[in-house]
């Protein structure tokens, strides 16, 4: 008990000091806490608004509650099956055709010998991501319009003119396109950052083995960056019946609303631009619950797998 009661005093001494010697660390935590407190975790109450009848003039608080009527009324209207139909479609073509695409690109890159040329790539991948997509449907109408480059240069070789932006499965393909373009360069540098942590020395002893580089890519090379791959494919999966409004609002027109009305333009139409912002809170809660569903899900396959997931 004595040797107890001698203990404590030294190590409150001990808090103490370490407190009087780290306060500068702590004071500089806070900055950051604050700021997770009152931009992301504080206007999540504002998730309220999607159980009620949101009056501007009588505020959060003050007005009256009508339960799940505001999911109701999104459930019932054809516009939001067509647009979550929609949001579905383009997401898995994403999916489907963005996803491998940088990692084969990282592998590709990561067997080049000249470095010169490989930076060089990898800053021309890279720059797309700069660009907004106002400008990038500029470019899109400029390359691909009836009046457009490419229409140009297949009339004059004696071709009929293709509808790229006025065919609605046609525009599908351009959106994903210009999609692969614009984002590739960034799951690049990731794919990229996880090869340079890789084991070499498994790849030359594949090769004292007699593999061939087919043999040393698909068996020591993707087993090593397979844990970034099934965490981003995790996140990617998160993402699909959520969608961000600028790509297909630039990118979409009154000729492909069809197929380019989606839930994030739905709710800009429906519920903000007619002030209902109750309803786009709920359709935007709809999609996060959704979004925390499918990552659960294919989290949990990935470890059925064998593989290691996300939490």
């Amino acid at each position: 008990m004595s040797r107890n009661k001698e203990k404590r005093p030294k190590n409150k001494i001990n808090m103490k000091t370490y407190l009087r010697n780290n306060w500068q660390l702590y004071l500089m935590l806070l900055v950051p806490v604050i700021y997770m407190i009152l931009f992301k975790y504080k206007p999540m109450l504002g998730v309220v608004v999607a159980f009620k009848k949101f009056n501007i003039f009588q505020g959060i608080w003050a007005s009256p509650w009508i339960g799940l009527k505001n999911f109701k009324d999104a459930f019932s209207s054809a516009a939001f099956w067509s647009s979550l139909k929609n949001t579905l479609i383009l997401n898995l073509g994403d999916l489907v055709l963005g996803f491998p695409f940088p990692i084969f690109l990282a592998i590709f890159l990561n067997e080049l010998r000249s470095s010169k040329i490989r930076k060089a790539t990898q800053t021309l991948l890279y720059l797309p991501n700069f660009m907004s997509w106002v400008i990038i449907s500029g470019i899109a109408v400029q390359l691909l319009s009836g009046s457009g480059l490419l229409n140009n240069l297949i009339t004059n070789l004696g071709g009929g003119k293709v509808d790229f932006l006025s065919n609605p499965f046609i525009w599908r393909f351009v959106y994903w396109f210009f999609g692969i373009w614009q984002g590739a360069g960034y799951s690049l540098i990731i794919y990229l950052a996880a090869l340079m942590a890789a084991d070499a020395s498994l790849g030359e002893a594949a090769y004292i083995d007699g593999a061939t580089r087919l043999q040393r890519i698909w068996y020591v090379t993707i087993p090593q960056i397979s844990s970034t791959i099934t965490v981003l494919l995790i996140m990617q999966v998160g993402k699909l019946v959520s969608i961000s409004f600028d790509r297909p609002y630039m990118m979409g027109n009154s000729l492909v609303k069809d197929a380019s009305e989606v839930i994030s333009t739905y709710v800009y139409n429906t519920g903000l631009a007619a002030g209902r912002f109750d309803f786009a809170t709920a359709v935007g809660l709809f999609q996060t619950v959704v979004g925390v569903v499918l990552v659960l899900t294919a989290n949990g396959v990935i470890k059925k797998m064998g593989q290691e997931g996300i939490v």
